[in-house]
């Protein structure tokens, strides 16, 4: 949300975004109900100001991304699958900026600027800028940069989201594109990664092909990679399209993926194969990879589905067993070190309070007063003692708040460095701030908010993904026999 949106507005968010589920899926509208309570638990414990929602962070509709090296198709492909001429195409990179393509009624297409996307929390991008920011000092306030928003009338994206993206230059790779692609890739249901087939010598791009492969191999959800050698029809002359495809998996194995479907396309609005024995081959096997993919992409809305829970459980797992147990290591870290500080202090005041004691007694040993001077001596000593008490008091609190504030300030380094490094959930630094605060008793090293109850209250939320996981299950699968609930 931006700064302006305030809890009345999330809530209404909210509320449309049930009533929509209402119709399509009765389980995601429970998930939104479990993301309520989730809120609620972080509220309660100053980890989530009231405009904001776990619920904002996850895309609720089906996403589709699309990478690939420059000049590897990803535009034409895009165009191809929505019947349209949306995005520019050419030999060379024609947009450094990822495209977010949504369906819009309207027949005449509309391109919105990057801020419409990191402003609004239905759409994969929202807040961005932050992480830009984040990577890259300075170019969050350029997020027109790196982002825009296009419709499109096609029915074939009713429903879904379309991401094409700027090429991969392993030469020009800018620490906010890795970011963003990072941040897509994360968010998608499906992601296809092309290869252009023109350039069969893939083993000069292994940079790219790490970043693309390496990275994806080892992910739980690795099945949702494609990987397309497009513009397949160049090896029409030769006559080797095995040849070609052999050497991109060489190239792929070397990078360490040596599992996976490896399609094999062009586009149809490329020019014709002059021979026809060899054009009915190619286009055989390219119309039966693009059904497939095609098929694949029509398919994603039962995979958000399990996406979507999938999140939710890893936002409450990751909630009690990440973000809880490092908030109340920084609390107890604060506590144990305000203490050590206020003992410093009281060590020092009683070594100076001492020190004088001792000299003005010394002194005091050394003098003579008549007796009426030292009746008048012991009144205003009296009065003395008072008052210093009263200012020893007032001075040992104003030191005790310093040492309070110290002790924090030592603390929220490591707290951010854990925040941003393990992309905990909820805002822990304002959660710190919070349980840090001059009324915060040092009795207990307990973060605020956080009780039995509250715990149970994420358990449940845990368990309940498992159900909803079930009922999915149910609705697209019956393995009684019969037909699907859904």
């Amino acid at each position: 949300m931006t700064s302006v949106t305030g809890p009345e507005s999330l809530q209404r968010r909210l509320n449309d975004l049930e009533s929509h589920l209402e119709q399509e899926n009765p389980v995601l509208l429970k998930t939104v109900q479990s993301f309520r309570t989730l809120d609620q638990v972080a509220y309660d414990m100053a980890l989530l100001p009231p405009n904001r929602s776990f619920a904002s962070q996850v895309p609720w509709w089906p996403l589709i991304s699309v990478l690939g090296t420059f000049s590897a198709g990803k535009s034409t492909f895009v165009n191809d699958y929505i019947g349209q001429g949306l995005q520019r195409t050419g030999n060379q990179a024609v947009d450094d900026r990822f495209t977010v393509i949504v369906y819009s009624p309207e027949t005449r297409s509309h391109a919105l600027p990057g801020v419409s996307l990191d402003s609004d929390p239905r759409f994969p991008f929202y807040r961005m800028s932050h992480e830009i920011e984040r990577v890259a000092g300075g170019e969050g306030r350029r997020i027109d940069a790196y982002l825009q928003l296009k419709t499109s009338c096609s029915e074939r994206l009713r429903g879904k989201i379309l991401i094409d993206s700027p090429g991969f230059d392993a030469d020009a790779q800018r620490d906010a594109i890795l970011s963003i692609t990072d941040h897509m890739i994360d968010l998608s249901d499906l992601v296809l990664v092309l290869f252009d087939a023109r350039h069969p010598e893939p083993g000069a791009m292994r940079d790219t092909l790490e970043h693309l492969v390496v990275r994806t191999k080892q992910r739980a959800d690795s099945s949702k990679f494609l990987y397309i050698l497009n513009q397949i029809d160049t090896a029409a002359k030769e006559d080797n399209p095995e040849d070609v495809v052999a050497a991109w998996l060489r190239a792929l194995g070397e990078v360490g993926m040596t599992t996976g479907r490896f399609y094999t396309i062009y586009s149809g609005s490329a020019p014709n194969i002059a021979d026809p024995a060899r054009r009915e081959r190619f286009e055989r096997k390219r119309d039966a990879d693009l059904n497939d993919i095609y098929e694949r992409m029509d398919q994603v809305e039962i995979e958000r589905a399990y996406r979507i829970v999938a999140s939710l459980r890893q936002a409450a797992t990751d909630f009690a067993d990440k973000s809880v147990p490092r908030l109340a290591t920084a609390v107890r870290r604060w506590r144990h070190r305000t203490l050590l500080l206020d003992l410093f202090i009281l060590v020092a005041l009683s070594a100076l309070f001492l020190g004088w004691s001792i000299q003005a007694g010394h002194w005091q040993g050394l003098s003579y007063q008549p007796p009426w001077l030292q009746s008048i001596e012991e009144i205003g000593i009296a009065w003395g003692l008072q008052a210093a008490e009263l200012a020893g008091v007032l001075l040992l609190l104003v030191l005790h708040l310093g040492a309070r504030a110290l002790a924090a300030l030592s603390v929220k380094p490591w707290l951010n460095k854990q925040q941003r490094k393990e992309r905990l959930p909820g805002e822990l630094l304002d959660a710190f701030a919070t349980n840090a605060r001059s009324w915060r008793t040092l009795i207990t090293g307990k973060p605020l908010g956080w009780t039995s109850w509250s715990a149970g209250r994420v358990a449940t939320v845990v368990h309940e993904c498992e159900t909803y996981v079930q009922q999915l299950n149910e609705r697209f699968t019956n393995p009684r026999g019969g037909a699907p609930r859904g």
